[in-house]
């Protein structure tokens, strides 16, 4: 199921709405140059993507709820929480006073399963850093680590790293269909909004399952 297509532009949108409180001043940062960068009409999408080595499947496991997740690379760790949507049919978040809490959208595939299992947090909140305050240093290569209830520990290999304006959030890439078990790691990027107090884009991972992923 096409989750894109089947929720609409609202849902499909809503993971681009974290909203941030309090910048920090280090946030503002743009990845390294190791980025190639496409214009667009109002701002700028920046896409980190290289070559892996690291193989991945195509097989799908059975349904199994997620409850942690593990980034080594950033040192990010955290329980996962269930997200359903709100009453004007956007995705929730954690709560801003949780800022180191990360959120998989229930709506979404569960990680293993085919098809993109989407997970949410914050950059920062507070005037400090969030679960995903360093997420925009991922790279090709790096292992998102994802235990489920059923007691399997997945591993999902980051294939690429987008940044992107919120207005131009690439909902089917997000949330559309795929032929394999895929994780997109979501949260808030670039240039803090003063006047909408929200950061202007989102960090986008997206990673693929590796093979022999499941232990």
């Amino acid at each position: 199921m096409n989750l894109a297509r089947t929720l609409g532009t609202g849902v499909a949108l809503a993971a681009a709405a974290l909203v941030i409180a309090t910048p920090i001043a280090s946030a503002d940062q743009q990845p390294s140059t190791t980025v190639t960068v496409s214009p667009a009409p109002t701002t700028t999408t920046i896409t980190t993507t290289v070559p892996t080595t690291e193989p991945t499947t195509t097989t799908g496991l059975g349904r199994s709820t997620p409850d942690r997740i593990e980034i080594p690379r950033i040192g990010a760790t955290s329980t996962l929480t269930s997200l359903g949507l709100n009453p004007d049919q956007t995705v929730q978040v954690p709560p801003l006073e949780q800022r180191m809490q990360a959120g998989w959208y229930n709506g979404s595939p569960t990680p293993g399963e085919i098809g993109p299992a989407v997970v949410l947090g914050h950059v920062d909140g507070q005037g400090k850093p969030g679960i995903f305050f360093r997420l925009r240093e991922l790279r090709p290569g790096d292992e998102i680590l994802i235990s489920r209830e059923d007691g399997r520990k997945l591993t999902f290999v980051v294939e690429r790293v987008q940044q992107v304006a919120k207005a131009e959030f690439p909902a089917d890439e997000v949330y559309g269909d795929t032929a394999r078990p895929e994780l997109r790691v979501i949260t808030c990027g670039g240039a803090f909004d003063h006047s909408a107090k929200s950061y202007r884009d989102n960090t986008i991972i997206y990673a693929a399952l590796k093979g022999e992923g499941a232990k």
